[in-house]
């Protein structure tokens, strides 16, 4: 697969990139749990069907820690006996969140009433600001047509500062 432009090329994009990648050091240092960041963002991805996406989390999962039964359990984290009660409140807000226009409602108040219960306002502000925030990257690369593969952990930490 092209891109249909080089995101990274491109003056105006190389900016907002940067400026996007100094928002997610926002969350990356909050104290949401950085298995939680991940796995929910992978989540969105997965929705979104952004493989570029996909594979940048994916692959930071792995490289943090992550194992591989967990990593293959995303998609059907519900039937999957892997995940603790707050990665099931976090993963159920990322795909209410990612799923806006399925439901009038948008998140609804059961799901928000299980974050808050295994979630502090620090981690709960981080949780929406992640869930808007992957949201918008995997609309950058799906429209973009950003090619997976070729990710490499860590690959655009100097691009934040």
């Amino acid at each position: 697969m092209e891109p249909r432009i080089d995101l990274f090329a491109d003056r105006t994009a190389a900016a907002f990139g940067k400026r996007f990648a100094n928002a997610s050091l926002v969350i990356a240092n909050s104290s949401l749990p950085k298995s939680t960041q991940e796995l929910v963002s992978l989540r969105a991805s997965q929705i979104n069907g952004c493989g570029f996406c996909t594979d940048m989390h994916t692959k930071d999962a792995a490289a943090a820690g992550e194992t591989a039964q967990r990593l293959h359990l995303v998609a059907a984290w519900r039937e999957a006996t892997v995940f603790d009660d707050a990665e099931r409140a976090a993963l159920a807000f990322a795909e209410e969140g990612t799923r806006l226009a399925d439901a009038h409602t948008g998140v609804s108040d059961d799901t928000w009433a299980l974050v808050r219960k295994h979630y502090d306002d620090e981690q709960a502000a981080a949780l929406v600001c992640l869930v808007a925030l992957i949201n918008a990257a995997n609309r950058i690369n799906v429209i973009a047509r950003t090619p997976a593969g070729s990710y490499e952990p860590g690959m655009f930490a100097a691009m934040a500062g």
